[in-house]
């Protein structure tokens, strides 16, 4: 089709451009020791990559759209945070064993596990929510650590050069990844047939989802993770990674589980938890995300 051959590629000069300058900003600082690798991958961002790429400028405007009276001064201030705790994820999840190394032996909030543990006797599947705040990654981690196999739902990025090293990082964690369309569809749906544990990041903008307030504005959101939990009687549960003060270890929190309900009321009750979490610790929700793009029009 002539819509489709007009699409970009992902893999024309400009993107080949930004990989390589993304590369070269990942090997120079894989070569630091792991706490120094991760506070200079974050100040890289906020005040290089995340200019130049114009994440600054975007969290900006979000915040902007979200918190109109919030001061100036406090905007950029938050801006540079989303740059920075950006930058810190990004370099966490290219460093592995360090990065696991690094985060708790089990969750500082467990209200989830104890059902999470039961539905891993029984095979009953389980659907881990959570969004792009803190480092996603790092509760997955954890949960591995405690031989938990979970694997993966994830969006492609528009870059494929970038994604092709990026998705590496997720491979190798725990259960298999799957990048959404067709064929990652299909695969997903085998492995929560199977009774598998997988992760939805629930918090991109989703142009066939439906409207739900977050942070006041109507996002539109997805409701897939709860469709497949009542599909496969899975569980649905929000689990977040909250970065600490010191810029390098989390507090884990595993959620209680989100009752059955219509699909819309339990993506309603994930973006509740979400948001509470966001309220709570602005700088470190990816505000560089188009969430509200009707708006921002």
């Amino acid at each position: 089709m002539a819509g489709d051959t007009a699409r970009p590629s992902g893999r024309g000069p400009a993107d080949r451009a930004v990989d390589l300058a993304l590369r070269a900003a990942i090997g120079a600082v894989m070569a630091l020791p792991y706490e120094r690798r991760v506070a200079a991958m974050g100040a890289l961002t906020a005040r290089a990559i995340g200019p130049l790429a114009g994440y600054r400028r975007r969290a900006s405007a979000n915040l902007a759209l979200i918190w109109p009276d919030l001061a100036p001064e406090r905007r950029a201030a938050l801006a540079r945070a989303v740059c920075d705790n950006l930058g810190r994820t990004l370099i966490e999840n290219y460093s592995g064993a360090e990065f696991a190394r690094a985060l708790p032996s089990e969750p500082h909030q467990s209200d989830g596990m104890e059902a999470v543990a039961r539905a891993r006797a029984e095979g009953r599947p389980v659907i881990f929510v959570t969004g792009h705040f803190g480092n996603h990654e790092a509760p997955r981690r954890v949960l591995t650590s405690m031989g938990y196999d979970i694997g993966g739902l994830y969006r492609e990025m528009s870059n494929r050069f970038v994604n092709d090293h990026y998705a590496a990082t997720m491979q190798d964690v725990s259960g298999p990844v799957f990048a959404k369309g067709r064929r990652g569809l299909t695969g997903f749906l085998r492995h929560l047939k199977a009774g598998g544990m997988a992760t939805i990041l629930f918090d991109l903008h989703d142009r066939g989802g439906v409207a739900i307030d977050f942070l006041g504005r109507p996002a539109r959101t997805a409701l897939t993770a709860a469709e497949l939990a009542r599909r496969f009687d899975a569980l649905l549960v929000p689990y977040y990674g909250t970065r600490r003060a010191d810029g390098v270890s989390f507090d884990v929190a595993v959620e209680a589980p989100i009752p059955h309900d219509a699909p819309l009321d339990m993506m309603r009750e994930a973006t509740a938890r979400l948001e509470a979490r966001v309220r709570r610790d602005p700088g470190q929700w990816f505000w560089v995300h188009n969430r509200w793009k009707a708006a921002r029009r």
